[in-house]
């Protein structure tokens, strides 16, 4: 059974490689979004300094600087097994242990407006590759959720804070499944956050994650909430970048 995955009493047979030339950053920041990646690499001085790559084909990692900070950037894919994937295979090019995640997730609570900054505290784990990296349970701790909250409220941003719900697939959130972890505290929805504090945990990484709270379910039908080609308060929003910008300055500073 996928609950019963987690080895941690034999070695893997394939393992990330560590670059011995990796360039040093603070941090690596990390976005879902094809419209974010073409916003900065227009408006900040970026230098590709890796590349992963994968049978769909390349997906370059850019080094920039900001407040006397040296920060990665990359844009990965969208689900569990490959987003995973890209961070440790980030290692071969880049050495950090800070990683800034921000996307898009569907909105658990009609309460929360739409583009409003949710901050997971903790992750359902309806997804495969959480159990190869952890012993099986039924939530995983966003250990860094209090000081992303923080950070938020220090500097007048207007958050939510709550569990989220990491599934594998989202054709397949049904109304059962909905009520369910609407009642355990979940207040979004998305594809990754449970896999990928799995994966820091055991890589010794930290994870840093904020949402934009998106379509709604709690509604009599599904709401998609925006406008055709409308990047406002979506994940495709500039915006949240800057967010998360100021985010791994303050992760830096941390460090």
């Amino acid at each position: 059974m996928i609950t019963d995955s987690f080895d941690n009493r034999t070695p893997a047979i394939i393992n990330p490689r560590i670059g011995e030339n990796a360039v040093p950053v603070d941090a690596c920041i990390v976005t879902f979004s094809h419209e974010i990646e073409r916003f900065v690499a227009a408006h900040y001085p970026c230098e590709r300094v890796a590349s992963i790559w994968f049978a769909t084909g390349e997906t370059p990692i850019y080094r920039f600087e900001h407040k006397g900070h040296v920060f990665a950037f990359y844009r990965t894919y969208v689900g569990a097994p490959a987003c995973v994937a890209t961070v440790e295979d980030s290692l071969a090019g880049i050495r950090t242990k800070n990683y800034v995640f921000f996307g898009g997730a569907g909105c658990l609570n009609r309460e929360i407006a739409h583009g409003r900054v949710m901050v997971p505290t903790a992750a359902y784990r309806d997804e495969g590759t959480s159990y190869h990296y952890a012993p099986a349970a039924d939530y995983i701790a966003v250990k860094n959720a209090p000081f992303v909250a923080g950070f938020m409220r220090a500097n007048g941003l207007p958050c939510v804070e709550g569990k989220t719900w990491t599934t594998d697939s989202f054709y397949r959130e049904t109304r059962g499944h909905f009520e369910k972890r609407r009642a355990e505290g979940c207040i979004s929805v998305e594809m990754e956050c449970a896999a990928l504090q799995a994966m820091c945990d055991f890589r010794g990484l930290e994870l840093y994650m904020f949402l934009t709270s998106g379509d709604l379910l709690d509604a009599p039908e599904w709401d998609a909430r925006r406008k055709e080609n409308d990047a406002t308060g979506t994940q495709h929003d500039a915006g949240h970048f800057d967010i998360a910008l100021e985010l791994a300055a303050a992760v830096a500073g941390r460090s």
